[in-house]
């Protein structure tokens, strides 16, 4: 089983530098990161222990469930799923460095205050919905730069990026439409100056699409099913708007 994980983890390394090398990029330019939702801390470990050290958790209940179990070995964890702001004391509590699905100016206000209250910063990547799909949560490519602007005013939370989930397609080339129109948002933010603001990091491709998220100039690329093994349901069910639970 550890041989399983380590190794699913090369072979997804060895596609990522190879899509590098095809488009001229530095390998150092992009992360892996793990989404570990509904694998367990043993399996979690595995990775953690061979130095990838870069997860993702979707839904709030999971961090807590495996906090302790992961604490005592170092790693960074981001927030990848859908955040509802009843939910922001305990996003705080279970050390997560950065929150992937910031979408809203109320999550960010009742973020601001939160951290505020316990003099803490925290990391955040604007999520946009470039898929157009009412089931998929981000705010709408059109109102992303106004959202960038409003939540640059808040001192507690610093934007480092955007991050999108993309179409699900089983063709990639479908999604690129998905990825250039983030790279294009980032590049308008960019040329804009806004204060506080950092765009280094473009959050987007999974396991079928990485070499096309590269391509698009992708900085971090979600990895799960293909590390961990298959989930009982398919990744739609943790995307879903209907699963807001």
């Amino acid at each position: 089983m550890n041989e399983g994980i380590l190794q699913n983890i090369i072979s997804i390394q060895e596609r990522i530098n190879h899509a590098c090398l095809k488009s001229n990029r530095n390998p150092d330019e992009v992360k892996l990161l793990l989404a570990t939702k509904t694998v367990s801390p043993q399996r979690i470990k595995i990775a953690l222990e061979a130095g990838h050290t870069l997860i993702a958790e979707n839904k709030v209940q999971e961090l807590k469930e495996k906090y302790s179990a992961l604490k005592e070995i170092p790693h960074t964890n981001h927030f990848i799923g859908h955040l509802q702001t009843n939910k922001i004391k305990e996003i705080l509590k279970y050390d997560v460095d950065c929150i992937q699905s910031l979408d809203r100016i109320d999550l960010a206000e009742k973020l601001q205050q939160r951290l505020a209250y316990e003099d803490k910063t925290i990391e955040a990547l604007i999520q946009v919905n470039t898929s157009n799909e009412e089931s998929k949560f981000g705010v709408a490519p059109s109102d992303a730069i106004e959202l960038v602007k409003q939540v640059a005013q808040f001192d507690r939370i610093k934007i480092k990026g955007l991050m999108t989930i993309g179409l699900f397609s089983a063709e990639s080339e479908k999604v690129r439409p998905c990825f250039r129109l983030l790279k294009n948002i980032q590049q308008e933010i960019l040329s804009l100056h806004i204060p506080d603001v950092e765009m280094q990091e473009l959050s987007m491709g999974m396991s079928g699409d990485l070499e096309t998220a590269i391509e698009e100039g992708a900085t971090i690329i979600r990895v799960g099913t293909a590390i961990f093994g298959q989930r009982i349901y398919p990744d739609s069910h943790y995307w879903n708007e209907e699963n807001k639970h």
